[in-house]
């Protein structure tokens, strides 16, 4: 597994989706500064990348998941490499709107999914998990089962995981934070001299924010 996750970490660094930079942080959504930003969008529009990580999350739902029924992609940046894996399963596709629509049906979740169907949920990347959870969520009051989620990266915060074991969502990434620092470390993609500041951020990723402004 610790290969795989290298890998990937070094394949994301490769095609820039994601991206460090300690002297100008990067401004998230939530208002959060941090010296690291992660489009995995990006990999779709590379081949040899796209199928690495369809084929390693097919791998990852197999290895923990055998009795998946429907794969589950959330809206909207793991939607396309749900339904590559979905393909390469032969497996049920459905996805997951961050809210319901507010015209025809009002759906929050597209597709056929049957009470009791065994749901794996795929993001394409956990930074604080609301999303994700709010996902499983609607997944599991549709009636079906969440057999759990993988994902590509996770920045792996200790609150993340308290709150997906809280959820009582197994949780499995490709790759991780510490994973990519310490890839992007020996490719010279980043200094010695920025480890610390990168480890203080993911340790308090909004406070370090806060400290930042």
């Amino acid at each position: 597994m610790k290969k795989i996750e290298k890998i990937i970490a070094r394949q994301l660094l490769d095609i820039s989706a994601v991206r460090l930079n300690v002297e100008q942080p990067f401004t998230w959504a939530s208002g959060w500064r941090s010296p690291i930003y992660c489009d995995n969008r990006k990999i779709l529009s590379y081949p040899k990348a796209r199928k690495l990580i369809y084929e390693s999350l097919t791998q990852l739902i197999l290895q923990h998941f055998p009795n998946a029924e429907v794969i589950a992609g959330v809206a909207t940046g793991a939607i396309a490499h749900g339904a590559l894996v979905a393909e390469k399963m032969e497996k049920s596709f459905i996805y997951i709107r961050s809210s319901a629509k507010s015209h025809g049906l009002s759906n929050i979740i597209e597709g056929e999914l049957q009470p009791g169907a065994r749901v794996v949920v795929i993001e394409d990347l956990i930074s604080t998990g609301g999303s994700s959870l709010q996902a499983v969520d609607a997944v599991r009051k549709a009636g079906a089962e969440v057999l759990g989620m993988v994902a590509i990266f996770s920045y792996n915060f200790i609150s993340t995981r308290r709150s997906f074991e809280k959820a009582g969502c197994e949780l499995h990434t490709l790759t991780n934070y510490l994973t990519l620092i310490e890839e992007a470390k020996q490719c010279n993609y980043i200094k010695e001299s920025d480890m610390e500041t990168l480890e203080e951020w993911r340790q308090s990723p909004e406070k370090w924010g806060k400290d930042n402004e």
